[in-house]
């Protein structure tokens, strides 16, 4: 399934066209490419986007966009280790898989010779009684 793209299409009143047309010609890019941005942005960011003029990061000293959390180096482990233990799951799943390809051609191999010998066969063949025997 290939990576199809979609149209969306809104109105916005010409005061605002006009503003978006000067961001695009700004960065040398086509209208549609501004558009493509924010919603890059947005999806990236779960919906968590807004916008704000250049430098102006709610009165942030940094003005970095987007902001940086700081997480616990326990949640850091934790991850790291359930990143190691998934690899590992799938290194255990690669080879369960190799050993049951292995098997099943053990099992193909072994129909297509499939020797079974009847022993009241056997017994014909070497000129016994057709008595069987009797132990006890």
């Amino acid at each position: 399934m290939g990576n199809k793209n979609k149209t969306i299409s809104f109105r916005v009143n010409e005061n605002a066209f006009e503003t978006l047309r000067e961001i695009a010609e700004e960065r040398d890019i086509s209208l549609s490419a501004v558009f493509r941005d924010y919603v890059d942005t947005l999806v990236a960011h779960d919906g968590q986007v807004r916008v704000v003029p250049e430098g102006d990061a709610d009165g942030e000293a940094t003005g970095e966009f987007p902001p940086k959390v700081e997480v616990p180096k326990s949640f850091v482990r934790e991850h790291e280790r359930l990143e190691l233990e998934a690899e590992h799951l799938r290194e255990q799943l690669d080879e369960h898989k190799r050993y049951i390809t292995q098997l099943r051609q053990e099992l193909d191999d072994e129909e297509e010779i499939e020797e079974v010998v009847h022993l009241e066969e056997l017994d014909r063949e070497n000129g016994k009684a057709e008595d069987p025997y009797r132990l006890g």
